[in-house]
């Protein structure tokens, strides 16, 4: 077993291909540990977090709960540097309506479905859902995770569902696809976002580069 000193963990609950977010991380993690885990113990024992998911909301959080890894996973949310992506974000709200499933709570909001009535680009041509491919992020504040990153960089993007939070003190990336949405949220040690930064090239390996530097 690695040494948690130092760990960097990816939590495994058994939904989506977690290799290319592991090989990522290590192509930016200058030696440092990484590893894909299920085991909560070593989630908590981590120094730094990353939470992905793919798939549908309600098997993601069936299967986070099945495998014992709710409390681990928010207690690293509530206390270390931690990183949502994809469906990882979307676990971090209250209530989805995907599957009309309840999320783990860590910040107030809700996960909503693209409306098809506006699902429509700027020349009127309509926009497939769901929203596949590159799209730029555009920061709505500073943060340490965006740095030498261009505001409005490109990111990718698998998604048929997005985030509506409460509190828009947490917004920290905007992306539009027919309406603009929330595409990244920011509150202390939590940074979390919708694209996926392991298949972003040069952008997205330079976010994950600012988050194992990251000292919130």
């Amino acid at each position: 077993m690695a040494s948690a000193s130092g760990l960097i963990v990816v939590v495994d609950y058994g939904m989506g291909n977690l290799r290319s977010v592991w090989q990522a991380l290590v192509r930016v993690a200058a030696g440092r540990d990484v590893v894909v885990t299920p085991d909560p113990a070593l989630v908590r024992a981590a120094e730094r977090v990353v939470f992905p998911g793919q798939g549908s909301m309600p098997d993601c959080m069936r299967e986070l709960d099945a495998r014992g890894l709710r409390q681990a996973v928010v207690e690293a949310a509530r206390s270390k540097p931690f990183l949502g992506i994809c469906i990882g974000l979307q676990m971090l709200f209250e209530h989805s309506e995907e599957g009309d499933v309840a999320g783990l709570g860590i910040f107030p909001g809700r996960v909503r479905r693209f409306p098809a009535e506006k699902m429509l680009a700027p020349n009127g041509d309509k926009l497939k859902v769901p929203h596949m491919g590159w799209n730029e992020v555009i920061h709505t504040r500073s943060h340490a995770l965006w740095n030498d990153i261009d505001d409005g960089a490109r990111f990718y993007f698998v998604h048929s569902y997005y985030v509506d939070p409460v509190d828009p003190a947490c917004i920290a990336g905007t992306t539009d696809y027919g309406l603009p949405f929330t595409s990244v949220v920011a509150h202390d040690n939590i940074f979390a976002l919708q694209c996926h930064p392991e298949k972003s090239a040069k952008a997205g390996l330079a976010l994950l580069s600012n988050f194992i530097r990251w000292k919130p």
